[in-house]
């Protein structure tokens, strides 16, 4: 039976209905899977390419562990391959909390015994363990040698898991305190001042680096991958300074504050005269550089409660890292006439045979400037005269003539009014008023040295220039740079700057500098066989106060090195007058005796000097009487014997002994030495002759230093190299420090 016709269609209808739906069905899964794509492709690529250094060294850092090999910092040398600075071999002491915790250590066992070992708190430790995810907590960083080998053995001894000792270095100064402001010091950071600080990238190696596989877990895993990236070590200074003049520097700026100082310091610089090398160069306070954060010296600290120290250490810290010679300025006072000096006979304003006349006083726009020696003053006097009496008068009536705009440009071409240059932190820059331009009253001042403030370093630098030729040089302290096989990185340039004066006018300079300290108010700084150049120097300061200072130089005809001085305040109350001549110069005489014969320079003494020159005992034990006696008469000594026998058995001073070749030398024959000791007399005060017959009568040798005409009333003892009442061997020399009290400047 035939179905109705509408009954065909619909199913007709719902096929095309069915492959409707199909169809957006189809289209929409492909849209949708193109999107899908799409986005999964982006994605693919963002870490594929995108992020593929990224993601790969993320996967490096989880299979693998990185351990930092330190680089060690270069060595810092003094100019005879003296090590003032190195690197010596340090370890890292840490914890791993997390395998201490998977070993099932025993952390009160760890703690307390760590904290005993490492001088440390033992809840300290317990609380670092208490991370117990991580791997890598310090106890102490770059421990020395003995404190990583009690760690050792305390691991061993206990057969420990998660207690780790790392490698390093530290920096250490073998010489202690010695150039401290110097070199400065290094801490993790780099290099803190002085030159750790201005060479830190120099002396900065590059690190290196072992790379060794690890588990999920994080630990390693024994010879599957290994590598090691070596480190790079720094550059090393071969620098300017002597160790040895350093030492007689600092300890003639040690004594200047021990005898004359109030706390407020004093500073010391030994220059080539020739490159502008400096050889030396102290400052007090100082520290010690194996202990920067340690207050060193106990005068800074003097009268202070603990609360009060406390309170003002970093004040005090800087105190003693600051170097007065670089960093600080002050006004030069008479020491600065050299350079008026120098500028005037370049000009030829002045010859040796101008003439002044000092009443005691002038009087330069209605005010009155006094002379060391007030009315009647100096009286009339040529330019040798007037320098050597460090004439205030004469030196303004000097200035005058230059003229304010010469004078400015000479302190302009003697780098005064600029910083030096020198390779150092913290250089300070002179300041020199402008009314030196203009004014006739501040022109006076600058004369001689009052009323502007320059820094020691460019001070001497500019004196070194007024004796060595008139050249300028730039001062330095690192000769050169080298690798660690020794090959040269760089090297100083010493070529001057500039030719300041002349070559004529710079060897008056000397021979009248050498007249000031022979006569003058330098006589305190004389040398026995040596012809010393120098100037006094006593500045007031702005608030009150002097400085009081001595620059000097030798040999005179051919100067080689360059000496200054200076004391900060001293005291009044020493029984000595406050100057620079009775203060600081017979300092210098002491310090300048052992530069100079060290430096091979060779004394010359006149016929009154050899009297008493030093020489070295010839060794005759053995001989007989009469082969000694020829012997020592040889040599210029005289002798007495003890005993009757023939042949010598005993002597004293012993052969090889430096003494003066006035010394009487004893002969034992047969005779026993006696083992009495001697004790030293107090002869500070006494004049030479009272000394000397003190010492002698003692069983002792007096050594004499400081001013030579002995003969003087005003000439009397100032120090003695053993304290009164120290018990010495027979025939000990004490060498004794002589000074004119009648010095002004």
């Amino acid at each position: 039976m035939a179905q109705p016709q509408n009954q065909k269609r619909r199913p007709e209808s719902a096929r095309r209905a069915n492959r409707i739906i199909q169809t957006r069905t189809l289209l929409l899964l492909g849209v949708f899977g193109v999107l899908t794509f799409v986005l999964l492709f982006t994605q693919l690529y963002h870490w594929q390419i995108t992020e593929h250094d990224e993601l790969q060294s993320v996967a490096v850092r989880q299979q693998t562990l990185r351990t930092t090999v330190e680089a060690s910092r270069g060595t810092i040398y003094d100019r005879n391959g003296t090590i003032l600075a190195m690197s010596a071999s340090a370890e890292d002491i840490f914890l791993s909390p997390k395998e201490i915790i998977e070993n099932d250590q025993d952390q009160n066992l760890i703690a307390s015994g760590l904290a005993e070992i490492l001088d440390l708190d033992a809840a300290d430790i317990l609380k670092k363990m208490e991370k117990t995810n991580s791997q890598y907590e310090i106890l102490k960083k770059k421990a020395d040698d003995e404190l990583a080998d009690k760690v050792r053995e305390f691991i061993n001894e206990n057969d420990l898991k998660g207690v780790f000792l790392r490698p390093t270095n530290k920096r250490t100064y073998p010489k202690g305190s010695l150039a401290a402001q110097v070199i400065g010091f290094a801490n993790d950071n780099g290099g803190s001042m002085g030159l750790e600080a201005i060479y830190n990238d120099e002396l900065t190696g590059e690190n290196g680096m072992v790379v060794t596989a690890r588990d999920r877990d994080g630990r390693s895993v024994l010879y599957q991958y290994d590598q090691y990236f070596d480190a790079e070590n720094g550059y090393d200074l071969h620098t300017t300074l002597d160790t040895t003049i350093q030492y007689y520097l600092e300890k003639g700026v040690q004594e200047l504050e021990a005898r004359f100082g109030t706390g407020k310091g004093a500073e010391g610089i030994v220059m080539d005269v020739n490159t502008g090398a400096v050889l030396a160069m102290a400052s007090l306070p100082t520290y010690d550089l194996n202990s920067p954060g340690t207050i060193y010296n106990d005068f800074l600290t003097s009268g202070m409660t603990e609360e009060q120290i406390i309170e003002n250490t970093s004040d005090l810290l800087n105190k003693q890292w600051r170097s007065k010679a670089i960093n600080d300025t002050y006004e030069p006072g008479s020491t600065f006439k050299t350079l008026t000096l120098a500028m005037a006979l370049e000009e030829n304003v002045v010859d040796l045979n101008t003439g002044f006349y000092c009443s005691g006083s002038v009087t330069v726009e209605g005010e009155t400037i006094n002379c060391s020696k007030r009315a009647p003053g100096h009286g009339q006097q040529n330019l040798t005269q007037a320098f050597a009496n460090s004439c205030n008068p004469a030196f303004i009536n000097i200035g005058l003539r230059i003229g304010n705009d010469k004078f400015y440009q000479y302190m302009q071409d003697f780098g005064l009014t600029e910083k030096t240059g020198i390779d150092t932190t913290g250089e300070a820059s002179g300041f020199v008023n402008s009314e030196i331009k203009y004014s006739t009253l501040a022109l006076a001042c600058y004369a001689f040295g009052q009323n502007f403030n320059v820094t020691p370093i460019a001070l001497l630098a500019a004196q070194c220039a007024c004796v060595n030729g008139g050249y300028l040089y730039t001062p330095y302290l690192v000769e050169e740079i080298t690798d660690q096989d020794g090959n040269v990185v760089s090297k100083h340039d010493s070529t001057p700057i500039r030719q300041v004066v002349s070559e004529e006018t710079s060897a008056l300079v000397r021979e009248i500098m050498e007249y000031e300290v022979t006569t003058g108010t330098g006589k305190n700084g004389q040398v026995a066989g040596y012809r010393i150049g120098g100037k006094t120097g006593t500045a007031d300061k702005v608030g009150g106060g002097v400085i009081v200072s001595f620059v000097c130089f030798a040999p005179a005809d051919d100067p080689q090195v360059m000496m200054l001085l200076t004391l900060d305040e001293p005291s009044k109350w020493t029984g000595t007058y406050v100057s620079g001549g009775n203060m600081v110069a017979p300092v210098a005489s002491s310090v300048m005796s052992e530069i100079l014969p060290y430096l091979g320079i060779e004394p010359s003494y006149t016929a009154e000097e050899l009297v008493g020159a030093d020489k070295t005992v010839p060794n005759v034990v053995g001989l007989s009487k009469d082969a000694a006696a020829e012997r020592l008469s040889a040599n210029g000594f005289s002798f007495r014997t003890v005993g009757n026998g023939d042949t010598v058995t005993d002597q004293t001073p012993a052969g090889g002994a430096i003494v003066p070749n006035s010394a009487e030398i004893i002969l034992y024959l047969g005779a026993e030495k006696s083992t009495d000791k001697c004790i030293v007399p107090n002869v500070v005060g006494d004049s030479a002759a009272t000394a000397n017959q003190k010492i002698v009568n003692a069983g002792l040798i007096m050594g004499v230093s400081g001013a030579t005409n002995a003969s003087s009333s005003t000439v009397r003892a100032i120090s003695q190299s053993i304290a009164a009442g120290t018990e010495v061997e027979a025939g000990t020399v004490v060498r004794v420090q002589f000074s004119d009290s009648s010095v002004r400047d």
